[in-house]
């Protein structure tokens, strides 16, 4: 039997890209996945609603409880985590998925996109994490699962765009940090290595042209299914990147992940200096 089957997962955001991959894999393996996206309508440029998600989800293999809320509000989060505990009986898993980006520097962008990410991204990993946290403790398979990229202050990370690295730098320390307050709970964070091929990166990252040397969003998926299913004592306190993960666990072929092939080359993602061959990785790992 998978480690998920019969676990609670409860995610932020969920409703497209990486966060949806995320929750049809895990209910695959079994997972009841509860999520709060504020997308109750169709976006005119963004796929997907809480609507559309939750009918993957179900067709993956699991229960889903689509929830029309914001992160940002701590008591809709509140009520949130008690619709999901009175649904599906407790919490296993808590992913910090939900993200806002903004890549103007400081002299252009506005206090309100500032506001915005800081509430979204780190301050929404405190409340959401927070919120779980009781049920958390109750869990013999307790896991916290941040989207959010391991700490480098190198300057290239911190020039041109100092607000959205400090909101996701956040969330990767209040996710190590709890990592440490939390002996029963493994706390790790996931980010992945390349560009990944998702609306963001289509709609504000680049388009068409980053999206050719992007990975889809199943190695994510992947990557934060080999994490959570197994025991929390296994691995806590770590910022993992998608594709150490994978290898670590046996993977044989990284390239079934990038539709365009080999030729083309793969895009790092922020926060990530270079994209070395499968086969360099591999033995680096060794």
């Amino acid at each position: 039997m998978s480690t998920l089957e019969n676990r609670t997962v409860f995610m932020s955001g969920g409703s497209r890209g990486i966060g949806l991959a995320i929750a049809e894999r895990l209910a695959g393996a079994g997972a009841s996945i509860a999520f709060v996206a504020k997308t109750d309508a169709p976006h005119p440029s963004l796929p997907g609603t809480v609507h559309t998600a939750a009918a993957r989800i179900e067709a993956a293999g699991g229960r889903a409880l689509p929830i029309v809320g914001d992160i940002r509000d701590g008591d809709a989060v509140e009520r949130a985590v008690a619709e999901t505990v009175a649904t599906f009986g407790g919490i296993d898993v808590c992913i910090n998925n939900a993200s806002a980006v903004d890549l103007s520097p400081m002299g252009e962008l506005s206090l309100k996109r500032y506001d915005l990410m800081q509430a979204v991204n780190h301050r929404g990993t405190f409340v959401v994490t927070k919120a779980c946290l009781p049920h958390l403790r109750r869990s013999d398979h307790a896991h916290v699962l941040s989207i959010s990229p391991p700490l480098d202050v190198a300057p290239r990370w911190l020039a041109g765009n100092a607000a959205y690295t400090l909101s996701k730098y956040g969330m990767t320390m209040l996710t190590l940090g709890l990592a440490a307050d939390e002996p029963t709970i493994a706390a790790n964070c996931l980010w992945p290595r390349t560009a990944i091929q998702t609306a963001a990166v289509q709609n504000l990252l680049g388009g068409d042209a980053t999206m050719a040397r992007a990975r889809t969003t199943e190695i994510v998926a992947d990557a934060a299914l080999e994490i959570l299913r197994r025991a929390p004592r296994e691995r806590t306190g770590r910022a993992l990147i998608d594709d150490e993960v994978l290898i670590e666990a046996g993977a044989t072929d990284l390239g079934r992940y990038h539709p365009h092939g080999a030729a083309t080359a793969l895009e790092p993602d922020f926060f990530i200096d270079e994209v070395p061959d499968e086969a360099t990785l591999r033995a680096a790992l060794a």
